[in-house]
């Protein structure tokens, strides 16, 4: 039953949007980096009146105020984590892409850690995108324990019919 709800195609899904997460990220800490020896706080500032936001009130201010007190090496250690967020991200759209099983583990546990705090984050407020976020990844998380669920079985099928081929030497279809 489980193995027909998973599929290698579903897993691909997850995969790339992984990757996509991944490919935001590590842009987003080229942006970061372009902006070491720079006025960061006026790029802050024209981001912010670029998006019609009133740079004297509320969050765009607390912004405009970290740019301005934030120093060159502050900037490459915000980098630096940048990247290895993507690498995190990217190493596990790699995994899932080739159906490895420590990959679809990751999915869970990392997709996992985040949904205390997109409830909490919800108790703050409702919105669309808050919302949105916590079913997409809520989501992930059973669909991806589904897919460990169901790849254990298997094993344990072949296992008992005496095959020792193993779940990451099987070939990468998508049928």
């Amino acid at each position: 039953m489980l193995a027909t709800i998973t599929s290698p195609l579903g897993i691909r899904v997850v995969a790339v949007f992984e990757a996509a997460k991944g490919a935001v990220v590590l842009a987003a800490g080229f942006g970061v980096l372009s902006a070491v020896h720079k006025d960061l706080a006026g790029i802050v500032e024209s981001l912010v009146r670029h998006l019609h936001l009133n740079p004297a009130k509320g969050t765009p201010r607390v912004f405009i105020d970290l740019a301005r007190n934030t120093s060159s090496t502050q900037i490459w250690m915000l980098a630096a984590a940048a990247f290895a967020y993507a690498a995190l991200r990217l190493a596990e759209a790699y995994g899932l892409w080739h159906q490895r099983r420590w990959a679809e583990w990751f999915a869970v546990v990392s997709g996992a850690i985040y949904v205390p705090f997109e409830i909490y984050e919800l108790d703050k407020g409702i919105s669309v995108l808050k919302a949105t976020t916590l079913l997409v990844n809520v989501g992930i998380v059973l669909y991806m324990a589904y897919a460990l669920r169901a790849s254990r079985q298997r094993a344990a099928a072949s296992i008992a019919t005496g095959s020792t081929r193993s779940d990451n030497s099987k070939p990468n279809t998508l049928a």
